[in-house]
């Protein structure tokens, strides 16, 4: 048993409580071993998160006969589209329009749609993907045109700062988030906040919150 699991559930359930909506949780799942996740599997975490297609198809072999939902949340190639929409649930860093034709081309009709969030660079930061927030209505509308693929909503990482900056990017997303949601039926998700920030990103209305170190421990970062 992971005791961390419990107390950050705890933890979530919680915050989520203080704002009246219900908030989901990713384990982030990146450089973890197989046992670590079915563990958590075994606790009741069903949502995983990682950051490397390769990666992740491995895991997702070696874990089929558990029913699990994988989030692919790290920059997404071009040249990993076809894998992406093969072997993924959701998308949370669809950054630029290129990546929706190839992905909704790959994706099997025999499947649900793939779950596709925007990630939004909220900061402007240089060496962080993303799009532009004002380029949100325009990648949102390319999205919401491809029949394999269901928008649900934008995703962000502030940059790292301090708390009241972390909360202003927070309340910044919140807003465009809403702008979203006014216009396009569905959206229902913003992904915000980390192990060290996610009742913050929670009390400013995050509806799911990526967590691994928190959950994990510090990680074995061999890449």
């Amino acid at each position: 048993m992971n005791p961390s699991y419990e107390q950050i559930r705890a933890r979530v359930d919680v915050a989520a409580q203080a704002t009246g909506h219900a908030v989901n949780l990713l384990a982030v799942s990146k450089m973890q071993p197989v046992a670590a996740i079915r563990e958590l599997a075994m606790q009741g975490q069903r949502a995983f998160g990682e950051n490397y297609v390769q990666e992740a198809i491995v895991k997702q072999r070696e874990l089929a006969d558990l029913d699990l939902e994988w989030h692919l949340i790290g920059p997404l190639q071009s040249n990993k589209c076809r894998e992406a929409a093969l072997h993924f649930d959701w998308l949370q860093s669809l950054d630029r329009e290129k990546l929706i034709e190839p992905l909704n081309r790959f994706r099997p009709a025999d499947r649900p749609p793939l779950n596709v969030l925007i990630q939004v660079n909220i900061d402007s930061e240089a060496s962080k993907s993303g799009c532009a927030p004002d380029a949100i209505p325009a990648l949102a509308a390319a999205i919401a045109s491809a029949p394999r693929l269901r928008l649900r909503g934008l995703m962000a990482i502030p940059e790292p700062a301090d708390a009241d900056a972390r909360g202003a990017a927070f309340t910044r997303m919140r807003e465009r988030f809403d702008a979203l949601r006014a216009d396009l039926p569905g959206i229902d998700t913003l992904s915000m906040g980390m192990s060290d920030d996610f009742e913050l990103a929670i009390a400013t209305g995050a509806t799911l919150v990526r967590i691994g170190t928190a959950l994990f421990g510090t990680r074995n970062n061999t890449r």
